[in-house]
């Protein structure tokens, strides 16, 4: 088994430990709030859910943060941007809700930023160790 293929059987098996947790017990993690991104794979066209941490942007409206993904964006990002109209978020208790992303640029996603490193200054750090910026998607009910 390569590094990449072991890496990714490691991301798939947390992934999907950490969504059956959210569904037993609720959303938290490290003291972050978590939903289930249900997105469709870009190539393979299969079902995917991604746990991600979540940061309220008002009613029914949820910001998620495509940190990680070493050079490139995470899988989930990708298969978000390669079919936006199949995506829902599930939270702890609730059904999944169909939802569609936004992903901020400029002032829209300064304010944001602002916000997320307020309430998880984690996240300011994470993006001091990357070369490229990560992008703020806003994840709203129709």
């Amino acid at each position: 088994m390569s590094q990449n293929s072991l890496s990714l059987w490691f991301q798939r098996k947390m992934n999907a430990r950490t969504t059956a947790r959210i569904r037993r017990k609720g959303g938290k993690f490290m003291g972050m709030d978590l939903l289930i991104l249900h997105t469709v794979g870009r190539k393979s066209g299969h079902p995917r859910q991604s746990p991600l941490s979540w940061f309220p942007d008002g009613p029914n409206a949820w910001l998620v943060i495509a940190s990680g993904g070493g050079n490139h964006h995470p899988d989930w990002y990708a298969n978000l941007m390669a079919h936006p109209d199949q995506a829902s978020v599930e939270l702890h208790g609730h059904p999944a809700v169909h939802v569609k992303p936004h992903r901020l640029e400029g002032p829209d996603r300064d304010k944001a930023w602002q916000r997320i490193v307020a309430d998880q200054p984690r996240y300011a750090k994470y993006q001091t160790k990357s070369a490229k910026q990560y992008p703020v998607i806003r994840l709203a009910t129709d």
